[in-house]
């Protein structure tokens, strides 16, 4: 925020989205965010109900984060073959996004993984996954308009081939897996 004085929630979620990217949301603890942030505890509690209400915000912050660098991927694209690949470019361009101890892939994922099952914060990862698979679908049942089930069932499989490519990503600290991910999908819309 330019000019203006950056509120102690927005100071609480950029120090939670640091940590907890980097370190993890387990290892990373209320007192280590706080102080990050510049905020007493009371500031913490007076914004977030909970440290598992803080995860669930932080996750919804990554998905809003992702969803406007897809937004701005699908400016200027035309065709239902770009729109399918600017899903891929928006995972390409999350991964090149300054990382303060290098990339370590999704975030969501990374957070989701620590998770227990019945975590609101895993429904946030959960819902965002779909949604990319719907916005993998839906250019994909243009192209193959009466084949519904073949659509379908490309979407899921590029979906699969985007996850894998991005946990690789993860594993060896760059973007690149991201970007042979995409030319094999290139080539698979292609071939449709």
């Amino acid at each position: 925020m330019t000019g203006a004085r950056v509120s102690a929630r927005e100071r609480l979620l950029s120090a939670a989205a640091r940590r907890f990217y980097r370190d993890g949301v387990a290892a990373t603890g209320i007192d280590a965010i706080t102080a990050e942030a510049g905020v007493a505890k009371m500031s913490l509690y007076n914004n977030f109900s909970s440290k598992a209400d803080l995860v669930r915000a932080y996750l919804e912050a990554r998905h809003e984060e992702w969803r406007e660098l897809h937004r701005r991927r699908l400016d200027g694209v035309g065709d239902a073959r770009g729109r399918v690949l600017a899903v891929f470019d928006a995972y390409a361009d999350h991964a090149e996004l300054a990382h303060e101890h290098g990339f370590r892939g999704c975030g969501l994922l990374n957070a989701a993984a620590e998770l227990p099952a019945g975590h609101d914060g895993r429904d946030v990862v959960r819902r965002h996954k779909e949604e990319v698979e719907s916005l993998l679908a839906a250019p994909l049942r243009e192209l193959l308009p009466d084949r519904p089930d073949d659509a379908r069932a490309a979407a899921e499989h590029l979906a699969f081939l985007l996850e894998g490519a991005m946990a690789r990503a993860g594993l060896e600290g760059d973007g690149e897996r991201l970007r042979r991910a995409r030319a094999m999908a290139a080539d698979l819309v292609d071939r449709l």
